[in-house]
């Protein structure tokens, strides 16, 4: 049923109707209690916090007691005439506002699994002092004499990868990529497999961790830190100058990291011209290869596209955020990332050639022409055009993409790049034909490298070991249906995960500015709508609407071209990129869902009054 206005064709929108619900798909919702008018009612409605959940009915006596406090509502059943579904109290989980009940708001809605881990599941940890037996030893090979050391961010507890680098006799050299053995200490089918299974992920909020494994092992026994001796499953490879790999092998070994360097210790080692220590000659080697690694990648057509990731500096007292700063990378973030996708490509291939039908693989699929639209138009708004036939067209094009006096250009091409892209997905080798992992631009790709925090890489281990004889196969493994089923948990927890640390940056983004007050900062356009224009703050890696309709106020006039795309505001055009001067403030006045909003300083429009509050603050990040 096309409905037809007086404005014809354009403003038909495609409308439908229920006919018939299959299955409900509800859960407990969380969010807050709406008092009745009534004096001493005891029928009350709910508020949700996701706005797409329409209010429900509960009846309770407490009410008064749970005025401000977030709770749990589930829902009975919706009677036919009624305009609200009827419910029931579960429990209140805080005081609204308060940072430990929105954090679990946070994790209930995204439906991240957050319990403590339960007596069955901590049953299955190695009994401490916990030490390397001679019996590992037997199957493992001792490379703790190597020089082995660790690149990580600052603070990082849950290493999982090590690197080293070394001359060999031939002129060539040995670069090992050595992973922690979590499969070693998570046995198949047990509680503790079972559960890491179902959470999928280690879940990084802003200022909290909510681990797939236990502490024992995600900080301890499983991180390769500095000289200790741990368990390994190593990936090592034998590299020609032009970093050609003449050899790979696989081994599980024992290690003992001689150094655990933040990405920064990393840099200033290699630039240390005094520094010529094993360490330090290893990362140096390490960089050479992984410059030329790159190097080649990118002329395949791998994608470097650009988020505006921030990261808080959180007071250690009161866990505020105090500062907040746009995520600097280094070139030592690039050497450890050109090793880590060479031994998540060359385990790729080798799980795949031993077990075609049941190897857990990643794919990124290409995206369909119409996803590029948006970036087509923004190139043409200056002038250039942006080929999109192929990852390498793409590459390049973005490559050569340079406005002259505008050097933040490119990268605002490349965050609407990333928004064009699909999500990379885990999925069952027997299960699908196409491999292809497009943003690395990579025939065959997989996740071997994070064993600690994801657990899709706990099979690919796996996989790898009985493919090497170092462990034995179960059936599960090798079941393509139970393997399918599985990656399409992985996939949900993954994209959960994503949705929740998105979320709680945005929540703690949001204290940032209650502290702060109204700021004003510079920012660009990076989409233009009907009546409005979205904003990024670079300096805050921030996204906000400025809307030039206010329902209270009399709209200026509006002329919208999609064609271009801009919008004319009372004779003042804006186009995408357009440099802008904004109002930043945290609208509070709805406790449930405070806003960020930003409202136009320069150029100066008369008549836009300050704008409505943006339904959401979003942030791009492309996976990886």
């Amino acid at each position: 049923n096309l409905k037809s206005g007086p404005s014809g064709a354009a403003s038909r929108k495609p409308t439908g109707r229920v006919v018939g619900i299959i299955k409900r798909n509800w859960r407990p919702f969380c969010g807050m209690l709406f008092l009745s008018q009534i004096k001493e009612a005891t029928r009350h409605l709910f508020t949700p916090a996701d706005r797409r959940i329409p209010r429900i009915r509960i009846e309770t006596r407490q009410a008064a007691t749970l005025a401000g406090q977030r709770i749990m509502v589930a829902i009975d059943g919706w009677p036919k005439h009624s305009r609200y579904p009827n419910g029931h109290f579960v429990r209140s989980l805080g005081s609204a506002g308060d940072k430990e009940t929105e954090t679990e708001v946070l994790l209930l809605e995204h439906d991240v699994p957050h319990q403590d881990f339960s007596q069955a599941v901590l049953s299955f940890l190695p009994k401490m002092p916990w030490n390397i037996t001679e019996e590992d030893m037997a199957v493992r090979e001792d490379l703790r004499n190597l020089t082995v050391c660790s690149v990580d961010p600052p603070g990082c507890t849950d290493i999982d990868d090590a690197l080293h680098c070394r001359d060999l006799p031939n002129g060539n050299q040995e670069v090992g990529v050595h992973i922690a053995d979590v499969s070693h200490f998570i046995r198949p089918g047990n509680a503790m497999d079972l559960e890491a299974a179902n959470r999928g992920t280690t879940v990084y909020l802003t200022g909290r961790r909510i681990d797939m494994v236990p502490e024992l092992l995600s900080s301890n026994l499983c991180s390769l830190r500095s000289s200790v001796e741990r368990l390994a499953f190593s990936c090592i490879w034998e590299i020609n100058d032009k970093a050609e790999i003449v050899k790979t092998r696989f081994t599980k070994s024992v290690i003992n990291s001689k150094a655990s360097l933040t990405y920064a210790e990393a840099q200033m080692r290699i630039d240390d011209a005094n520094m010529n220590d094993d360490t330090t000659k290893s990362l140096r080697g390490l960089n050479r290869l992984a410059k030329i690694l790159k190097k080649r990648r990118i002329e395949k057509g791998a994608l470097t596209l650009s988020s505006p990731e921030v990261r808080f500096h959180i007071d250690s007292e009161t866990h505020d955020p105090i500062d907040l700063q746009t995520k600097e990378l280094k070139e030592t973030n690039s050497m450890v990332e050109e090793f880590m996708l060479l031994a998540n490509i060359s385990v790729a291939q080798k799980i795949y050639d031993e077990f075609s039908e049941c190897a857990l693989l990643r794919k990124h699929p290409a995206p369909p022409p119409s996803n590029y639209d948006i970036l087509n138009k923004a190139a043409k708004s200056k002038d250039m055009v942006i080929h999109t036939d192929s990852a390498k067209a793409l590459a390049d094009s973005l490559d050569a993409a340079q406005v002259d006096g505008f050097p933040y250009f490119n990268t605002l091409l490349r965050i609407l790049a990333t928004r064009c892209m699909m999500q990379a997905v885990y999925f069952c080798s027997g299960m699908d034909s196409d491999f292809h992992h497009y943003g690395l631009a990579s025939p065959i790709y997989t996740h071997f490298t994070s064993p600690i925090r994801r657990y899709s890489d706990i099979i690919v281990h796996r996989l790898l070991a009985v493919a090497i004889g170092a462990d034995s196969t179960y059936p599960d493994l090798m079941d393509k249906h139970k393997q399918s089923a599985l990656c399409n948990n992985l996939n949900y927890r993954h994209k959960m995960a994503q949705y929740a640390q998105r979320a709680s940056v945005a929540y703690h983004t949001q204290l940032f500015f209650k502290s702060r007050g109204i700021l004003n900062e510079e920012g660009f356009i990076l989409f233009v709508r009907k009546n409005a224009i979205i904003v990024l703050i670079p300096k805050f890696g921030l996204e906000g609407t400025v809307f030039f309709e206010n329902k209270d106020k009399p709209s200026p006039k509006l002329i919208f071209n999609e064609e271009v795309p801009s919008l004319t505001v009372e004779g003042h055009s804006f186009n995408m990129f357009d440099k802008v001067k904004v109002t930043i403030s945290l609208d509070a006045s709805n406790v449930q869902h405070q806003k960020i909003r930003m409202s136009l300083v320069e150029p100066v429009v008369l008549s836009v009054a300050p704008s409505e509050p943006e339904p959401e603050v979003k942030r791009a990040k492309l996976d990886r």
